[in-house]
């Protein structure tokens, strides 16, 4: 399969990347780096990426920012910063992806444990990655021929140390549980499915 990671260079991107090279062909799209460069939070980037790579067979988003603030702090424009870029970078992936997928594909999106269980700051980060799992729900009713699913993390044992501090008590999850679960997507026959990866 062609296989494209939006966000492939990243912690989770990179492992996922690897194990999927190991049977397939993929494509790598990041902010800076990558097969192709992309503005996740500009819809005619992510067409123009999809012009240039064409079709595929999978496309897997582990992308996204949102604003981590104290809710008294946050701005209407912080909020959108998670809209433009999360929320909404994901959307027009499947909008406009859907379109370049070969029959049977598959579409991959990530969200994280803020969704069901928030910590402190993450206001405007919980209420992107719970739009995305209403989203996922609803949108796989519509779509015929393509399958789409959400990977929903908890804090991953690469980043621990980084974000430990927001998350006390919670037991990180083993990097290739994650990647398993990308791969499931991507291989299997599953839709419509919130896979929620905790500790």
């Amino acid at each position: 399969m062609k296989v494209l990671i939006i966000g492939g260079n990243g912690t989770i991107g990179k492992k996922v990347s690897q194990r999927l090279r190991e049977r397939h062909e993929v494509l790598i799209a990041g902010r800076t780096s990558g097969d192709v460069t992309v503005d996740f939070s500009d819809a005619g980037s992510i067409k123009n990426m999809f012009e240039k790579i064409g079709k595929v067979d999978a496309i897997i988003c582990i992308a996204g920012d949102a604003k981590w603030e104290k809710f008294d702090n946050l701005s209407e424009s912080d909020f959108y910063i998670g809209i433009k870029s999360k929320l909404m970078g994901q959307v027009n992936t499947v909008r406009i992806g859907k379109d370049f997928l070969n029959n049977g594909g598959s579409i991959t999106l990530s969200t994280g444990i803020l969704a069901d269980d928030p910590v402190d700051m993450t206001t405007s980060a919980a209420m992107v990655n719970g739009a995305i799992h209403s989203f996922v729900k609803a949108v796989v009713l519509e779509l015929e021929h393509i399958r789409v699913n959400v990977v929903c993390s908890d804090l991953v044992e690469d980043s621990f140390e980084k974000y430990k501090d927001y998350f006390p008590g919670n037991t990180p999850v083993p990097m290739h549980k994650i990647v398993d679960a990308y791969v499931k997507c991507v291989e299997g026959k599953i839709n419509g499915r919130i896979l929620r990866i905790m500790g």
